[in-house]
């Protein structure tokens, strides 16, 4: 007795020939998306090499992963709170280090130079991503050369994401410093210190929630530490930094002394402070 199909004659054929048809198009989407990412790749080469030449006019730009260290998260839980470390796995020569943001408004997040009172082996900074992006970090040594490593930030809306409050409120603290040990304070051993700034770092891009109009620009401009007189960093900032900046570092006393901080923005102001160290109590 021959058998009937319940799909009706032929139907066999049909099947192979939807199944030919699906496993086609599969490859061609995945043809497409392996073009995409490619296309992607150039454009982000053609990126970088256009930023280079912006912002170190020129100079060349050497491999340094044997030299420096980023640590960025590979997807952000909140674009404008990123948390960024840079290391440096030989920090002799090492006078300051560069962070760009390929994709964002400001690609050049931050410049901080390392002076004589600084230990440069690690620093960092709390910053917005607006897109998906390749990160850099560019250490500078004494010699003049430029070190290289990258990382890639799944992230998007950091610059444009509101600061948590209306302008008034954001600006009710703005200057306000505090400066925390992540170690035991003791002469001739490096110390880790983060400064924390009350700034909203407006960026240009937030609309204020009770007004619906986009808040100006402000936003933290330079940043000098200094213990007892002798430099420590130097911080070149824009829009890119987090609101309410976060600066991770480390120093080296030579004994008790005071930690000076002064901050500046982009709209004149200026804010300074002072820290005794040790702290009281400890």
């Amino acid at each position: 007795m021959g058998v009937t199909s319940r799909f009706g004659a032929g139907s066999g054929g049909d099947g192979m020939k939807t199944l030919i048809i699906a496993l086609a198009l599969c490859g061609a989407a995945v043809l497409a998306l392996e073009a995409q990412a490619t296309t992607d790749e150039v454009a982000r080469d053609a990126r970088w090499q256009e930023l280079k030449e912006v912002i170190f006019e020129g100079r060349p730009v050497q491999d340094g992963s044997g030299l420096v260290v980023l640590e960025a998260p590979a997807r952000a839980l909140d674009a404008a709170l990123v948390p960024v470390t840079i290391r440096m796995t030989d920090a002799a020569g090492v006078t300051g280090v560069y962070l760009v943001i390929d994709e964002n408004p400001a690609p050049l997040a931050a410049h901080i130079a390392f002076g004589p009172g600084a230990d440069p082996r690690a620093v960092s900074l709390r910053v917005r991503v607006n897109q998906y992006t390749r990160m850099h970090a560019v250490a500078e040594t004494a010699d003049g050369q430029l070190h290289e490593t990258m990382v890639f930030v799944k992230a998007a809306g950091g610059c444009s994401a509101p600061v948590g409050a209306d302008e008034a409120a954001s600006l009710a603290e703005i200057g306000r410093m505090k400066l925390r040990l992540g170690s035991e304070f003791a002469p001739g051993a490096p110390v880790e210190a983060q400064l924390m700034i009350r700034h909203p770092n407006f960026s240009g891009m937030q609309m204020d929630q009770l007004t619906r109009m986009y808040t100006p620009m402000r936003f933290v401009q330079t940043v000098d530490i200094a213990y007892d007189g002798t430099p420590v960093l130097h911080v070149d900032g824009d829009i890119s930094l987090s609101t309410d900046p976060v600066i991770g570092f480390a120093f080296t006393p030579k004994g008790p002394g005071e930690m000076t901080v002064v901050v500046r923005d982009s709209d004149g102001a200026v804010f300074e402070d002072s820290f005794p160290l040790p702290p009281s109590g400890s």
